[in-house]
């Protein structure tokens, strides 16, 4: 594959860094607690980078979403491109292409994704006009208390399109380790509209583990990025934490850790965005991000020293989000365990 990004992608991937670079500061972070940042959600979309994603692929989405993870921004970016811009671009009917996308696009539709499927929804009384009345919950959904559309898988993993605001579907905040906005999904009846047909759920889960990825490798860029500024300044005995081997070997692994998500990550969002299969490379890459990640938040927090456990320190929020990466849409074991099941079935075949 080609690591170079297209001028498209470098283009939106530098107008992403700046918006994020100059809008979510710590203060405005702190300020806005653990609800969206509206006014950065806003900028984000008026600029155009909502509607880019549709243009630049799964990869430049990954390209955006580690500007996101660098500073850690609260919005819903990645939730609202791949569980509904890609997911209705690449499953949706041309009418459902055609009514759903313009609102997504501009970014005043929020949609998310009630993932992965955990058997609790069920679908009643399933008609030939693609309707269905469903049924069940789902304890945590990110962005849901900022979505107006929510991506439901059933128990049998056909995909379910719900508007928050109709009868029978009832969403309850929930606080979670990183400030995503969540809430507990409760539906009761609620009718849902078909997206996509066999083999859909399973593209949309490795789509969003590959850009939840891309979104893990800048939280660790960035987490890294803090503890160097920390230990090149940070003194010890008159000299720099940064010249001490322990502190060098630390860094250098949290390097290495960061780049092989980031790499598997470009990888995955390639070979989806050309046709070629990437499950596997999509479990690889949510390994990385679960396993490697969890690794290099810590580190970050730990080259921090004493700093480190001060919870208002930036670093620490980085810590949460990885944290929170590390487990959704599956741990490492779970994942790897996944990998090497499509790997056995794969030879078999």
């Amino acid at each position: 594959m080609d690591f170079v990004p297209t001028e498209e992608q470098g283009a939106a991937q530098g107008l992403a860094a700046r918006i994020f670079g100059d809008l979510s500061t710590p203060e405005r972070l702190a300020v806005a607690g653990t609800g969206t940042d509206a006014e950065l959600w806003k900028e984000l979309c008026a600029a155009g980078l909502t509607a880019a994603v549709e243009e630049t692929g799964l990869l430049g989405l990954v390209l955006l979403l580690e500007e996101q993870g660098r500073t850690t921004a609260q919005v819903p970016f990645a939730a609202s491109c791949v569980y509904g811009l890609l997911a209705v671009a690449r499953h949706g009917t041309d009418e459902q292409r055609e009514r759903l996308l313009p609102a997504l696009r501009d970014g005043t539709t929020v949609a998310t994704g009630a993932f992965p499927a955990r058997g609790a929804i069920r679908a009643d009384g399933t008609s030939t006009d693609d309707a269905g009345r469903l049924s069940g919950s789902v304890p945590y959904v990110p962005w849901l208390r900022d979505a107006g559309l929510v991506l439901v898988p059933d128990r049998e993993r056909r995909l379910w399109i719900v508007r928050t605001g109709d009868p029978g579907v009832l969403t309850e905040p929930v606080e979670t380790t990183a400030p995503w906005s969540a809430a507990r999904l409760v539906l009761d009846g609620a009718v849902g509209e078909r997206l996509g047909g066999a083999g859909a759920y399973e593209e949309v889960l490795a789509a969003a583990r590959t850009a939840f990825a891309g979104l893990q490798a800048g939280v660790c860029a960035g987490s890294l990025a803090r503890a160097v500024a920390h230990v090149n300044t940070r003194e010890q005995f008159g000299r720099p934490l940064s010249t001490k081997q322990g502190v060098l070997l630390r860094a250098a692994d949290a390097h290495m850790d960061t780049e092989a998500i980031r790499v598997t990550a470009y990888e995955a969002a390639w070979r989806y965005d050309t046709g070629l299969p990437y499950g596997p490379q999509a479990l690889t890459a949510a390994w990385w991000a679960s396993e490697a990640g969890k690794r290099v938040v810590h580190a970050g927090q730990h080259l921090h020293g004493g700093t480190g456990a001060d919870l208002d320190h930036p670093v620490h929020r980085h810590f949460l989000w990885g944290r929170q990466l590390d487990s959704y849409l599956g741990c490492g074991g779970e994942v790897l365990q996944e990998l090497g099941d499509s790997l056995v079935k794969e030879g078999t075949e």
